[in-house]
């Protein structure tokens, strides 16, 4: 079937996408900008560049740098976002409008761009397009995953904040980004 790499990509992306650290990145970015459309076009931008370079960046990277580098890397970057979501903005809870330097569509793109880096999405796109050698299908299909895991996060969380300080928002989520990088660095998932 010559669809098949498309639906098997997309499938596949979009239930191991569900309660991944992009998830839950998208529903934070969610909370805090509260503009759904720039971070739905960001999380598209950054998710076909990753995805697409994937299979050549994914294997560079696995052959180039040791394990044991990349694990502490990751551990030390899920701490410092951590710490970062315990930094207050300057106007969370008074309903103003966010300003980011960057912009909000490009502060998602390069947070997703990143996050994507050795996630088991962008190692399933490498694996994806390696057994069906069809580049183009698989990216479109794990893009097309990303975004039916992703887009609801964002409108849910750019409606939570309405029921749910963001201060609180900000804890949960440090804390969650604390366990996940105290985990990387036990040796979690090798």
């Amino acid at each position: 079937m010559i669809l098949e790499p498309l639906v098997v990509s997309t499938g596949v992306v979009a239930l191991g996408e569900i309660g991944d650290k992009t998830q839950l990145l998208a529903l934070l970015l969610a909370a805090r900008y509260r503009k759904p459309l720039p971070i739905i076009a960001g999380i598209l931008v950054a998710t076909l560049a990753n995805h697409f370079m994937a299979g050549a960046l994914g294997t560079w990277i696995t052959r180039t740098i040791d394990p044991d580098w990349l694990r502490w890397g990751l551990g030390l970057s899920f701490l410092a976002v951590a710490l970062w979501m315990l930094v207050p903005d300057r106007h969370d809870d008074d309903g103003r409008e966010r300003s980011a330097p960057f912009g909000v569509f490009g502060i998602t793109t390069v947070a997703f761009f990143l996050a994507e880096m050795g996630d088991k999405t962008q190692i399933a796109t490498v694996m994806l397009a390696a057994k069906y050698d069809a580049l183009v299908l698989v990216t479109i299909g794990t893009t097309l995953g990303m975004m039916l895991a992703n887009v609801p996060a964002v409108l849910v969380g750019e409606r939570a904040v309405k029921f749910v300080p963001i201060r609180w928002v900000h804890r949960s989520a440090a804390v969650v980004f604390a366990v996940i990088g105290i985990a990387v660095l036990a040796g979690a998932g090798r």
